[in-house]
């Protein structure tokens, strides 16, 4: 009750704050999960971050490379393993701070810091040098030919307002700390944070000293962000007028939406998997009623659970047809897919009950099936539909929900044995995926591989990757990880998201496969 008092409150305040057509009242069904830049690789966390800081390079609305804080960027003469950067002049921060090549070297160090969840992006850096005010050179460990695309949603800080404010440690997010970084900001971006109280509402104001006025659009001089959980509250929202731009229109409201004056409905594939992960390491687990043993820890086990979801039944009665079912955790943006891997997943469920046969458990087990509820599109409501397509094969799923907020922690706290998560890849490059959930978890990698799965001789190949310059030799190594990945069916592939963007017909923009909008490019006609 007091969440939805303080949610109507919020909308009545962003209408009787949106006079003026500058104004872009914007919800979506989570929040940032902080404002730290550094201590959440997280969707709607960056999407946020995006409007306030700004990493060297950035994705621009199609996923091109757009120089930002750097306006060029190349391998050193005579030197592969260094990459030089120079960097955009006369930049400040939003307290009238000068933005430098020292502010570069803090934030990059930072980053690759424990608590980080950006750490697994820069395992090739050995270090980063301020040559002077406005040139970096980052040395990597062997010539690393992808590293501009690690840097997209690596944000700058200024490193004297870290210090001033005793947030030189990126938060620990997991063990619930909070910083002076977690609520403030001071980026070079096009907004600044004028107020922010988390899961209710966000205001952001052009930044009238902005390097790119004068490249950019920037006719939004006002964002006033409302996350609103409840599909149907949020179309209200935006049926009534009282939000302009929603990033999640859902699935069953696309043609409500489309059809009423003044609105309009933006689809596009979205370059993001969403899958189920499965405790495979342990010896035995704790949410099930098999005791002494690890039911997921058998093959067979896991191909049957992939072999009775039925991804056809998902697509066409959960997601009404805007999703396209997946076979592997990579979208086709990335390199390394193939449609015969994204092809190969089937609904059997004969077969798969006589794979559980074969492997002791003809009569099934219970498990507990962890998921988000205001993350992923549908996320609830696909986790409903798979209770019921294991029970075909005598697994007993008890579904717990909850918002993402409290789901992210169980994964890369180890606190989970089976789970959903989704995965989008903004390096376009299958290392990506590699890192953060093949890699064996440790220090540097595999922060998000919540199976339990360790392989050296694939942390090896993972860590090969980096400084392999021969393509042809690099992309045999990415199809010998997939090989290794598909035989362990370490994660259920489920499908591929569709993006559906509503807003009103005064919002000019085109939806990005990042499904991270930033503002500077958008119009308001």
């Amino acid at each position: 009750m007091k969440k939805t008092i303080l949610l109507t409150a919020a909308l009545l305040a962003s209408t009787a704050l949106s006079a003026s057509a500058e104004t872009l009242r914007w919800a979506r069904a989570g929040d940032s999960l902080t404002l730290d830049p550094h201590a959440q690789n997280e969707g709607p966390t960056h999407t946020l971050a995006h409007q306030i800081y700004e990493p060297l390079i950035i994705r621009d609305m199609t996923g091109a490379f757009q120089a930002a804080l750097a306006t060029d960027w190349a391998p050193k003469e005579g030197d592969p393993n260094v990459w030089v950067f120079n960097l955009r002049q006369g930049v400040t921060y939003h307290d009238g701070a000068d933005f430098t090549a020292e502010d570069v070297v803090f934030s990059i160090n930072r980053a690759k810091t424990e608590d980080s969840d950006m750490k697994e992006l820069l395992t090739s850096i050995v270090d980063v040098v301020a040559v002077d005010d406005y040139t970096v050179e980052i040395v990597t460990d062997g010539p690393n030919p992808i590293l501009p695309s690690n840097l997209t949603n690596l944000f700058m800080m200024d490193k004297t307002w870290a210090e001033a404010n005793n947030t030189v440690e990126v938060q620990d997010v997991e063990g619930g700390e909070m910083t002076f970084a977690t609520t403030n900001t001071n980026g070079t971006g096009p907004y600044k944070l004028v107020s922010r109280e988390p899961d209710v509402r966000t205001v952001l104001a052009a930044n009238d000293a902005y390097w790119g006025v004068g490249e950019f659009p920037l006719e939004v001089s006002e964002i006033i962000y409302t996350p609103i959980q409840n599909a149907a509250t949020r179309v209200a929202a935006l049926l009534s007028g009282e939000v302009d731009f929603i990033q999640d229109v859902p699935v069953q409201d696309l043609g409500r939406v489309a059809n009423t004056d003044g609105l309009v409905v933006k689809t596009a594939p979205q370059n993001r998997v969403i899958f189920f992960g499965l405790n495979m390491g342990s010896a035995d687990i704790v949410n099930d009623d098999v005791e002494g043993a690890n039911p997921l820890a058998d093959v067979r086990v896991r191909q049957a659970m992939s072999m009775a979801i039925n991804r056809d039944a998902i697509k066409q009665v959960v997601m009404r047809g805007q999703s396209q079912p997946a076979g592997m955790i990579a979208p086709p943006f990335v390199n390394g897919w193939t449609a015969e891997m994204d092809g190969s997943t089937q609904t059997d469920i004969d077969a798969a009950k006589a794979l559980m046969a074969d492997a002791g458990y003809a009569d099934g087990f219970s498990i507990q099936l962890d998921c988000p509820n205001d993350r992923y599109i549908n996320d609830e409501a696909i986790c409903q539909a798979t209770v019921g397509m294991l029970a075909q094969i005598g697994i007993t799923v008890n579904l717990d929900a909850k918002p993402k907020a409290q789901h992210f922690p169980l994964i890369t706290n180890d606190q989970t044995d089976f789970y959903m998560l989704g995965w989008g890849v903004p390096t376009y490059d299958s290392e990506y995926i590699f890192n953060f959930l093949v890699h064996t978890r440790g220090e540097e990698r595999g922060s998000w591989n919540g199976t339990g799965y360790s392989n050296a001789d694939v942390d090896a190949m993972i860590q090969s990757l980096a400084s392999e310059t021969d393509l042809d030799v690099r992309n045999a190594t990415i199809q010998s990880i997939w090989d290794e990945v598909q035989a362990e069916t370490m994660y259920i592939p489920i499908h591929h998201q569709v993006l559906n963007w509503g807003m009103t017909d005064a919002v000019g923009i085109d939806v990005s496969p990042e499904d991270d909008p930033k503002f500077k490019f958008f119009s308001m006609n």
